[in-house]
C-alpha cells in the first residue's frame, strides 16, 4: 500500500508546535482535543502512513507535562447517550478513557460534569466517580450562554463554575463525544486561573479539516462525509484571510462562533492572542503528507465508503434520506461514483456467475480475490480464507481447515443453539482455523498472515452480519456492502 503520511515526522512536528504555543503563554496552556484521540480510525483511512493513535503517542512525547480533563455533559449522563462506534454509554466511556490513559503513564486530573443543574443521573454518577477515587468537578448552565458575554465572563458566569486544580503546564481537555462541553471548560479555566494571577492560554487540536490543504482537496473533502449527518461545511476562513492575507480552511461552525470566542478572550485576558479560528488551531498534519496523489485516493475510497454505510443504515433503520443525498452532492464534489475499486465490481460479477451472496477484497498489494457463498462458510468467511491463501502463497483450492474442526461448530449452531443458519461467520472460521493450526503447518501459516490484510479494502453484495463486520474491522480491513439484503424479509439480526 503507498504510504501518503509520515508519521514519524507528524509526532515530531506536533509536540514541538504544542510546546510552541505553551511558551507563548508563559507556561499553561488548554489544549481543547477535537476528534478522537487514540482510535482515529478516519484519520488513518484517509492518510495512508497515519496509525490510529497517532496523537496519542505525541502526547506519550511529553507525558510528564500532560495533565488529563475530561469533560462531559451531564443531559447526556441522564439521557443515556451512547458512542455509536463502541456501543457504549458516554458515563462508561469517560471510565475506560480514564483507564487507557492511566495504563499509558498519563495523570488524570479531573472529570467535570458541564451543564449541570441537579440530573438524578448525574448525581449518581458523581457519587460514582466519587467512591472510585476520581476527582469529580460541576460546571453550571449560564444565562444568556454564548452571547451575553459580560454576564458569561463574570463572577455569575464562568465565576460560579468549579475550579480544576492543574498542575502540569499543558492541560488536555477531551471527552466521549461531541456536545461535550470541552472549549466551555477551556474558557472557564482560563477565567479562573487569570483571576488568580496564573498566565494561562487556550488552543485547538483538531486534525480536519487540513487548514493548509486546498478547501475542495479530497482529504478535506472526506471530512464533510464523515460529517454529512451534522450538515456542516468547510470554508476559507475570512477572519485569517482578512488578518493575514492568507487562504486557509475551517469548519463553518468554528468560524461562526469566533467572533463570540474572541470577545470571551478579550474580556478575559485583556485582548486576544487570535485573529482568525485558524490561529486557535495547532494541527501539523498537512506539513507531514509526503504522497499527495495517495492521499486524494485514500480519501476518495472513504468518501465511498461513508456513502455506502449511510445507504446500509438507510436500509437498517429508514432513516437518513436526507444524509445520502448530501453524500451524492459531496462524491460529485469529488469527482467520484460508486465504483472507485474493483473490490466492488468484481464482488456483483461473483455473485451474478454463482446466484448468490459474494464478496471482493482489494489487498494492501493491489490484488483482488473473491469469495462467495457455500454449504460450509458464508460469503465473509469465504472471502476471509481466500484472502489469508492469497498473502500467505497458499493454493486456494487447497483446504486448510479440517472438518473435525468445522463440523463441531456447526452443530453446536443448529442443535444447541436454534440457529437455521450451519454456516460459518468469519469469526467462527478464524476458530475453526486456529484449532486445526495446532497440528497443521500449513493452517498456522495461512492464519499468521492475519496482520497482511491491515489496510485492504472489501465489498459484499449484500448487507453482511453485524459479527462479521466487527471481525473484519477488528483486522483492520475496510468494510462496504450493496445496500440489499440477502432474503427477503422485515426482520434481519
Amino acid at each position: 500500500m503507498r504510504q501518503g503520511f509520515d508519521n514519524d515526522k507528524y509526532i515530531e512536528l506536533q509536540a514541538a508546535n504544542i510546546r510552541r504555543r505553551i511558551d507563548q503563554f508563559g507556561g499553561k496552556l488548554y489544549l481543547e482535543f477535537g476528534g478522537k484521540l487514540f482510535d482515529d480510525y478516519h484519520a488513518s483511512r484517509v492518510l495512508p502512513g497515519f496509525e490510529p493513535d497517532t496523537k496519542f503517542r505525541m502526547l506519550e512525547s511529553m507525558a510528564a507535562d500532560v495533565e488529563i480533563v475530561i469533560a462531559i455533559n451531564a443531559n447526556h449522563i441522564q439521557q443515556g447517550k451512547t458512542r455509536g462506534d463502541l456501543g457504549i454509554p458516554y458515563d462508561e466511556d469517560v471510565l475506560r478513557l480514564i483507564d487507557v490513559f492511566r495504563s499509558r503513564g498519563f495523570h488524570v486530573g479531573t472529570v467535570v460534569l458541564t451543564q449541570y443543574a441537579g440530573q438524578p443521573a448525574a448525581d449518581a454518577y458523581r457519587h460514582r466517580l466519587e467512591q472510585l477515587g476520581v476527582t469529580c468537578r460541576l460546571h453550571y448552565p449560564i444565562a444568556g450562554y454564548p452571547h451575553d458575554i459580560e454576564h458569561i465572563v463574570s463572577d455569575d458566569g464562568y465565576g460560579k463554575n468549579d475550579y480544576i486544580e492543574t498542575t502540569r503546564p499543558l492541560v488536555v481537555v477531551t471527552a466521549p463525544g461531541p456536545g461535550s462541553g470541552k472549549l466551555a471548560t477551556c474558557l472557564s479555566q482560563l477565567y479562573h486561573e487569570h483571576k488568580r494571577g496564573i498566565n494561562a492560554g487556550y488552543a485547538k487540536y483538531e486534525t480536519f479539516p487540513i487548514w493548509n490543504l486546498p478547501l475542495n482537496h479530497p482529504v478535506n473533502i472526506a471530512y464533510e462525509a464523515a460529517t454529512a449527518d451534522l450538515d456542516d461545511t468547510n470554508i476559507i476562513d475570512p477572519f485569517h484571510l482578512e488578518a493575514h492575507g492568507e487562504t486557509t480552511v475551517n469548519y463553518n461552525r468554528d468560524v461562526e462562533a469566533f467572533p463570540v470566542l474572541k470577545a470571551m478572550m478579550e474580556r478575559i485576558m485583556g485582548e486576544s492572542p487570535y485573529q482568525s479560528p485558524t490561529d486557535m488551531g495547532v494541527n501539523m498534519a498537512g506539513y507531514a503528507i509526503v504522497d499527495d496523489d495517495a492521499c486524494r485516493d485514500a480519501a476518495r475510497l472513504e468518501i465511498v465508503r461513508r456513502y455506502f454505510t449511510a445507504c446500509v443504515n438507510l436500509k437498517r433503520t429508514g432513516n437518513g434520506e436526507e444524509q445520502i443525498e448530501r453524500l451524492r452532492s459531496i462524491m460529485k464534489k469529488a469527482g467520484v461514483d460508486e465504483n472507485p475499486s474493483p473490490a466492488r465490481g468484481a464482488a456483483l460479477a461473483k455473485e451474478q456467475a454463482t446466484g448468490g451472496p459474494a464478496g471482493a477484497m482489494l489487498l494492501p498489494d493491489g490484488r483482488v480475490v473473491t469469495g462467495k457463498t457455500g454449504d460450509l462458510l458464508g460469503a465473509a468467511s469465504s472471502l476471509l480464507m481466500n484472502a489469508l491463501k492469497t498473502v500467505t502463497g497458499v493454493d486456494l483450492e487447497l483446504p486448510v481447515i479440517h472438518d473435525a474442526a468445522i463440523e463441531p461448530i456447526c452443530r453446536l449452531k443448529t442443535e444447541h443453539l436454534n440457529s437455521t443458519n450451519r454456516r460459518l461467520h468469519s469469526d467462527e472460521t478464524l476458530i475453526a482455523l486456529s484449532i486445526t493450526s495446532a497440528t497443521d503447518p500449513v493452517a498456522k501459516r495461512v492464519i499468521d498472515g492475519l496482520e497482511l490484510l491491515h489496510g485492504a479494502d472489501a465489498f459484499f453484495s449484500v448487507i453482511i452480519s453485524s459479527t462479521d463486520e466487527a471481525l473484519y474491522r477488528k483486522l483492520g480491513i475496510n468494510v462496504c456492502c450493496e445496500p440489499k439484503y440477502e432474503r427477503v424479509s422485515l426482520y434481519h439480526r
